[in-house]
């Protein structure tokens, strides 16, 4: 339920009274939502809308999904987010849905649920809907990145505004002079500070832009700068502007009554992390479709990899996050043990229409249950092209080289490619038809935007 939390910050229990699954870090899921409200709920007065270059009409539409992941007794964290367009399947209803609208559909859908149940009251049903639209992206969130989420804040269009005034503004640089009339979007070439008004513009400018991953990589650069002002300028060390934060925090965000009871006790846990260890990545998402026409799609086994390689090392992560960009570095032999006829060159070719190199695919000695085999000290490896078949087992095999896997297919298996047996249509395991053309957006996942120096964008 949503309730004031203390001092005066916007609570909502979405992660609800049970322990999130140990993981090893502090994963938390920040939520900008274009909502007309403040953090209790109350709407915007007409001049901060004015302000703001919008109007009370809208909806709780997210504009920014970003997971953060912290890990245990480290001095360092990662950001992973998400376009508000990628397609997703949220369970909420048959037909897959974009990011952004989750969690209207969550609200909606509980609302009706709860007017089926005989409730009328107007409060409750505002209350308890908009809990239910939170839990159901936070829910959709955990499917995408296999993280269990420990903490949830949402900042609102007025958080943009107050929380960048008190922190005296944040340094961001273009590659071009920009001006958006929907957005109030005017910005002049090169390095400017921008608060107030003008940060919400930066973030939510979408026209003149090349496609919805633009949008996210300025939001990137955003929140990168805006971690870079709070953790090297002495904001959380300076009494007077952390109580100015504070303050604007109060106001727009909403937090877990968990996160909210002990903010002070985070921001002390935040003062160790210097600005340069904090690093922001793009999701590995696809745009699928005709050039600005595009879908954007996610393959799962992708995105729950990228989210587990963020608490390595950064060597290590980048290591990892190069095969993960590069699939064509894994070579794949696939072996029908089901006794269906052909299946193995049908399994063959669905990975590598998801990236793999193609190996060689031959008929085995039938077995019930199906097995991916992968090189000594490879096992992530092997976990990536089983996850990319629907989930299997795994095992390591003394045969194999490295950058080598073996995919045995049993009687058991019912993944990507079985599908054309039973007269249905071959998909992807990412939800995209297999002849629609697939371009991966160069600078998604690679390269990520660190809190330390201001990144030049377009």
């Amino acid at each position: 339920m949503f309730r004031p939390g203390a001092g005066g910050t916007g609570t909502a229990d979405v992660i609800g009274s049970g322990f999130s699954a140990p993981d090893g870090a502090t994963d938390i899921l920040l939520i900008g939502n274009d909502s007309r409200t403040d953090a209790q709920g109350n709407p915007l007065p007409k001049q901060i809308l004015q302000e703001l270059h919008t109007t009370q009409e809208g909806g709780d539409l997210t504009d920014a999904m970003i997971l953060v992941r912290i890990p245990n007794g480290g001095h360092s964290a990662s950001a992973m987010s998400f376009p508000r367009d990628t397609m997703v399947d949220s369970g909420i209803s048959e037909e897959k849905h974009k990011l952004t609208e989750t969690m209207n559909r969550g609200k909606d859908a509980e609302r009706a649920k709860l007017q089926d149940e005989g409730v009328t009251d107007p409060k409750e049903l505002d209350e308890k809907s908009r809990l239910a639209g939170k839990q159901a992206l936070l829910e959709t969130m955990e499917k995408l990145t296999g993280v269990s989420i420990d903490h949830y804040a949402e900042v609102n269009l007025l958080g943009f505004y107050e929380i960048t005034k008190a922190v005296g503004g944040v340094e961001v640089c273009l590659n071009d002079a920009t001006k958006d009339s929907y957005s109030g979007a005017n910005f002049k070439k090169g390095v400017q500070t921008i608060q107030g008004a003008d940060a919400l513009a930066f973030v939510r400018q979408r026209h003149g832009l090349l496609n919805e991953l633009s949008r996210g990589k300025r939001q990137q650069v955003f929140m990168s700068a805006l971690a870079h002002r709070i953790l090297s300028s002495g904001t959380l060390a300076n009494p007077a502007k952390l109580s100015a934060l504070i303050d604007a925090i109060n106001k727009s965000v909403t937090l877990d009554p968990a996160l909210a009871s002990d903010i002070l006790g985070f921001a002390e846990q935040m003062q160790g992390i210097a600005g340069g260890n904090v690093q922001f990545y793009s999701a590995p998402v696809h745009l699928v479709g005709e050039s600005g026409q595009e879908d954007v799609a996610l393959n799962i086994a992708e995105s729950k990899q990228f989210a587990a390689d963020l608490l390595l090392p950064p060597q290590q992560r980048a290591q990892k996050l190069a095969t993960l960009k590069s699939p064509t570095k894994v070579t794949t032999s696939v072996y029908n043990a089901s006794g269906i006829s052909g299946l193995a060159a049908n399994v063959l070719e669905e990975l590598t229409s998801q990236g793999f190199q193609e190996g060689s695919s031959a008929n085995s000695e039938t077995r019930s249950s199906s097995v991916v085999y992968y090189a000594n000290g490879e096992q992530d490896v092997g976990k990536l092209v089983a996850e990319s078949l629907g989930g299997m087992p795994t095992e390591v095999s003394p045969n194999l080289t490295a950058g080598s896997v073996e995919v045995y297919i049993g009687k058991d298996y019912k993944g990507p490619g079985k599908s054309n047996f039973t007269g249905a249509p071959t998909l992807r395991l990412d939800g995209l038809n297999k002849t629609a053309p697939l371009r991966t957006q160069a600078d998604t996942g690679n390269s990520p935007i660190t809190a330390d120096g201001v990144p030049c964008i377009d």
